[in-house]
């Protein structure tokens, strides 16, 4: 391989845009295809590059947050889309938030006018090429044909429907009112915490439940397969206490006996920060999942990072499939990059584009793959698409949890993120030197 090859990016959006400009950057001539404005998909409208669909927030700008932390990831790495954010912004308070027309025009621009990319509009990717480098940005809605094409090379491996539970941070559960421990003690007392209740408890919750509000559901959000939680609880007021909140083979250890429910907490990444709330697959609005699941004693202060979803979300079991450097396994010249991959989230998007894009520069540069530290975020989220432990892999956003502790344990909240944000910029500024100076 060499810097005269030609890459092929599939996908417009924010990922095949950030990974477009890193090849560009690189002296690193490349094709990006997008299929508007021949094709929209039923969720964009705008003919332009790198269309925000949803909310026009970009989320916090602070550092000393999991979304402030990663932007400033990437504005050093040398992202496209932040500066391009940033000089579209709107007011927003403490969040960076962007006028979406202008932002995606801006884009737009500075991808038309960059002689190394050649950008073909309207142009639809039925297939994955057979030869050359390619990047697969395509989103969460790519077109059938591709995702046939895609579900080719990825087998089982290939998810359309995005039926997960909530995620919560660790140190958030209320120990007071949780116990480790498996099923009639098998397996490792850790790999389970259990939030027990008693009979007033559970029919407390189990009222909240079946009345709370749900998420409207799009034509193309249409989910199958996979029974909500609420939906289950509105079959009986027994019916998930004899489902995923049984309480058999377990023990509480404050009272001796058995719950008269329980919520089983499984870890979701390998460093046991993330907890996976088992069997609580949810259509519920956001807000409702707080207020409903803060019902259960151990979770009334419970921090989440995701919350629970039920809608078409075309992605990739990454953890089997990709390498940290979004790099498939058993393609070498094929990469994955932005929603697909199971990241979620605009900059967490755009981010995984920038990392693949850099992952093909060193490749045809004839360099080992960079290696983030896990202490920064993009190291962070690299990990967790690539974590072989993940045992049932659900798309994630960039949160601190993922991080790993702090070897001095500090309890004021604030202070402790501010101290892993400095941490993690420390690291990768040693990165920089080392491997990008």
């Amino acid at each position: 391989m060499n810097n005269n090859t030609n890459v092929h990016i599939i996908g417009g959006g924010l990922a095949g845009v950030e990974a477009a400009w890193q090849l560009a950057r690189a002296g690193i001539p490349c094709t990006l295809s997008e299929m508007k404005p021949a094709r929209f998909s039923p969720a964009h409208k705008s003919e332009a590059l790198a269309e925000l669909v949803c909310s026009n927030s970009l989320k916090a700008e602070r550092v000393g947050s999991a979304a402030g932390l990663l932007k400033e990831e990437m504005r050093r790495l040398g992202s496209l889309c932040v500066p391009a954010a940033e000089r579209t912004r709107v007011p927003a308070g403490g969040a960076l938030a962007v006028d979406r027309d202008n932002f995606s025009e801006e884009i737009t621009r500075l991808i038309q006018a960059e002689p190394l990319i050649t950008l073909k509009q309207g142009e639809e990717i039925r297939a994955l090429p057979q030869e050359g480098i390619t990047i697969v940005a395509a989103g969460p809605l790519c077109s059938d044909a591709l995702s046939a094409s895609i579900q080719n090379i990825c087998g089982e491996g290939l998810h359309f429907y995005d039926a997960a539970a909530p995620i919560i941070t660790a140190e958030s559960v209320d120990m007071r009112h949780a116990f480790a421990a498996s099923r009639y003690e098998r397996g490792g007392e850790e790999d389970y915490l259990n939030c027990p209740m008693n009979r007033e408890e559970y029919e407390a919750f189990e009222a909240a439940l079946i009345t709370a509000e749900r998420a409207h559901i799009h034509a193309f959000d249409v989910y199958e397969g996979c029974m909500p939680i609420e939906v289950l609880a509105s079959r009986g007021k027994d019916a998930i206490r004899y489902g995923p909140m049984k309480p058999v083979g377990l023990r509480d250890p404050v009272t001796g006996h058995r719950p008269w429910a329980v919520l089983q907490l499984r870890k979701e990444n390998a460093a046991g920060g993330l907890l996976n709330l088992v069997g609580f697959q949810t259509n519920l609005t956001f807000g409702e999942q707080r207020r409903v699941f803060g019902v259960i004693p151990a979770l009334r202060g419970a921090e989440y990072v995701r919350y629970g979803v039920m809608h078409r979300n075309t992605f990739i079991d990454s953890p089997r499939l990709l390498g940290s450097d979004f790099r498939m396994k058993s393609q070498p010249n094929l990469w994955f990059a932005g929603q697909i991959t199971g990241v979620e989230g605009y900059m967490e998007s755009a981010a995984s584009g920038l990392l693949a894009g850099l992952s093909v520069v060193r490749t045809l540069n004839g360099q080992p793959p960079l290696v983030l530290p896990r202490t920064t975020m993009l190291g962070a989220l690299s990990a967790y698409i690539s974590d072989h432990t993940v045992k049932k892999f659900q798309p994630m956003g960039a949160n601190l949890g993922l991080l790993p502790p702090l070897e001095e344990r500090i309890r004021d909240k604030r202070l402790r993120y501010e101290q892993l944000a400095a941490r993690a910029l420390a690291d990768l500024a040693g990165v920089i030197d080392k491997e990008l100076g």
